[in-house]
């Protein structure tokens, strides 16, 4: 894992997440922080303020990253396919980090035709200092990254391109807020980020804290969803996209690959079939690989797969009928 210093890209083999703090993981804050707003006014932090326009924003992502699936996601299911530009790194990193492959049409970045994503970074800032991470938010106008935390993406994305997709659904209704936001806080920690805790935990301590906490909130969302269709009732919201791809990750990644491995996700009734349900709706599935999770998270790494032996297994069907349609009905 390499950062960029005062504008150089450099290797650093552990990146600056680890603080050498009791052995457990922390993650780094992400460093752009502007708003795009639907009339360029200042964003929810009261700073930034871009206007959204079609064809002059750019989403970079990565297809191994749940981060960055969760913005490729919202941005497919708020039909912002056509607003809002979209390059994909290739699904492997390498001495340079996050790169991109100028000889398939699949991995290229059609802005700069850059070779590697730090490259964008320091376009953006020529003295930046921190790690490079999916996604990124481009303005192509002012040739400078917006914003690279996925929650606050994926907010633009709800929020201030509405008018560009009136026909959509509001993924962060003003009644189910609190609600929402009080989700968010505890998947993100206990989930989100619990699976890398445990994966990247340096002591027992740290990685049995972080497995316990996984575990104790899958248990309560799968007794959650016994009786709600999804996590806030009967509609689809931010919470359900913001899970979803930890989900979809599991059991061909976090369950071996970070020993995660007191249950799979496919041993929970309830958030397996909601796994698969979300998988099924239009448009989902085109942003789900799971080999290539696999291929990313087995490759070779002299802490957790020094070998680089990639699994073959496990088989996993998320297209199997669901059965969801009656769970909740009715309910708030």
């Amino acid at each position: 894992m390499g950062m960029v210093v005062d504008g150089v890209w450099t290797t650093d083999e552990l990146g600056p997440d680890f603080k050498g703090r009791d052995g457990r993981f922390l993650r780094s804050d992400s460093v752009f922080r502007d708003w795009v707003t639907p009339d360029g006014a200042p964003g929810p932090t009261g700073v930034g303020g871009l206007a959204a326009e079609a064809d002059r924003y750019h989403l970079y992502v990565a297809v191994t990253c749940p981060w960055a699936h969760r913005a490729l996601l919202v941005r497919r299911l708020k039909g912002l396919d056509d607003v809002i530009g979209l390059s994909v790194v290739a699904p492997r990193r390498s001495d340079e980090g996050w790169v991109f492959d100028a000889g398939d049409a699949r991995y290229r970045d059609s802005l700069y035709g850059a070779a590697a994503l730090h490259e964008l970074y320091t376009r953006a800032d020529a003295r930046y200092t921190g790690r490079v991470t999916v996604p990124v938010l481009w303005d192509s106008r002012h040739e400078t990254i917006v914003n690279n935390e996925s929650s606050e993406i994926v907010r633009m994305f709800n929020d201030a391109f509405a008018a560009f997709s009136p026909e959509s659904p509001d993924l962060y209704p003003e009644d189910k807020r609190a609600e929402i936001d009080a989700l968010n806080e505890r998947v993100y920690r206990t989930i989100n980020n619990g699976v890398y805790r445990s994966g990247f935990a340096r002591t027992q301590e740290a990685y049995e804290e972080a497995f316990d906490d996984v575990f104790a909130t899958l248990d309560d969302l799968d007794e959650r969803l016994a009786t709600r269709r999804y996590l806030t009732g009967e509609t689809l919201t931010e919470a359900d996209w913001r899970l979803f791809p930890t989900l979809v990750r599991f059991d061909v990644a976090y369950y071996g690959a970070f020993k995660c491995n007191k249950r799979r996700l496919v041993d929970y009734a309830n958030l397996w079939a909601y796994t698969r349900e979300l998988y099924q709706l239009p448009g989902v599935a085109e942003t789900v690989a799971p080999e290539t999770y696999k291929r990313g998270y087995y490759s070779i790494s002299e802490l957790r797969n020094p070998t680089g032996i990639v699994p073959k297994g496990p088989e996993i069907d998320f297209s199997a009928p669901h059965g969801r349609e009656r769970i909740g009905a009715g309910a708030a």
